[in-house]
């Protein structure tokens, strides 16, 4: 079901970034043009940004602006040049414990960055949009699986309550400006090249400089965590489907949950990548483990109803944690020269 149209000009934020790159990457592998927007910020190791952006540059159909989508001219200015038919927002500052820490930097480009982006798309009308949301905006909900039409107005950190608002001020431009636009609610993405904040970049960091992991769940196994770890080419898989189906009537504003469905216990989760690391390097690995009270801001559970997506565009993530964890840490191992 590919309907990608190649004379479309793609606009991605957040190119330089883990689901960015390998968006950008599909589409230009599908000889679309990509404009690739990014601030190139520190929140994470900047050299793995540049990796993921030099080898987006080695397309001819790629062009890359370094810019802050709180920039509201920079970003009109993109828009008026390039005029993108379909706008992909991936730009955003990640992560529920950083911004227990950081809340300006949330406002600034969750908000005020998004709220650019909506406004770039009504002066310069768009054919879709398509941004990302979380599956943080469910909060503490206790029915599971999370379906897109359960109460979401109690986040429990700011992030979530950032991405809550974005659905918000994208449901509002689609009802006055009839912007046809798509909120992804994902479900903690994994694979190589992720983010090195995520809990199983971190964990493989900490065994190799000789640390412990910390496991937030107080060592309750019975009670233990729960994840739908949903690998970052069924992501990709998911947008890609969604670009050319536009949401149509009178309310051009739509959200679908991009979830595993098969949520995994925090514990698997680690002995998995436990096991992928130990094939990746020829020897047994196991981490030390410390365990500690769970941290405000997390939830204890995130489990994706995925009937929507998969009766909009056919499809649902499937890929198995132990397939996605070895092709990380396959890829972990060879590009820090692991042994």
């Amino acid at each position: 079901m590919n309907q990608l149209n190649p004379k479309k000009v793609y606009l991605i934020t957040g190119a330089a970034g883990f689901i960015g790159y390998f968006l950008s990457k599909k589409l230009l592998d599908q000889d679309c043009m990509v404009i690739g927007i990014d601030n190139m910020n520190d929140y994470y190791d900047v050299n793995l940004k540049y990796t993921r952006l030099n080898l987006l540059e080695t397309y001819d159909k790629f062009t890359f602006i370094k810019c802050d989508i709180s920039d509201k001219d920079t970003i009109l200015n993109i828009f008026e040049e390039y005029k993108p038919n379909i706008v992909v927002n991936l730009a955003a500052q990640a992560g529920v414990r950083y911004s227990i820490e950081n809340p300006d930097v949330y406002i600034q480009s969750n908000i005020t960055g998004f709220f650019n982006i909506l406004e770039a798309c009504r002066r310069y009308p768009v054919d879709h949009l398509v941004y990302a949301s979380s599956s943080s905006v469910y909060g503490a909900n206790k029915k599971v699986p999370f379906e897109e039409t359960d109460f979401v107005d109690n986040p429990v950190s700011l992030y979530a309550a950032t991405k809550k608002s974005n659905e918000l001020m994208a449901h509002t431009y689609s009802h006055l400006y009839k912007i046809p636009a798509t909120g992804l609610r994902f479900f903690t993405v994994y694979g190589p090249m992720g983010r090195p904040d995520m809990a199983y970049f971190g964990f493989s960091d900490n065994y190799f400089a000789g640390e412990p992991i910390k496991i937030f769940n107080n060592g309750d196994f019975e009670n233990d965590l729960y994840r739908d770890f949903t690998y970052v080419d069924d992501i990709v898989e998911g947008i890609e489907r969604l670009l050319s189906n536009s949401p149509t009537g009178d309310l051009q504003h739509k959200v679908y949950n991009i979830g595993n469905n098969n949520p995994e216990k925090l514990m698997v989760f680690i002995g998995t990548l436990e096991k992928a690391l130990s094939n990746a390097l020829g020897r047994e690995v196991l981490f030390e483990k410390i365990y500690e009270p769970i941290v405000p801001g997390d939830v204890p559970a995130t489990y994706a109803s995925t009937e929507s997506l998969q009766r909009a565009v056919g499809f649902k993530p499937e890929t198995p944690i132990d397939e996605g964890l070895q092709k990380f840490a396959d890829w972990y191992v060879g590009y820090y020269q692991k042994k």
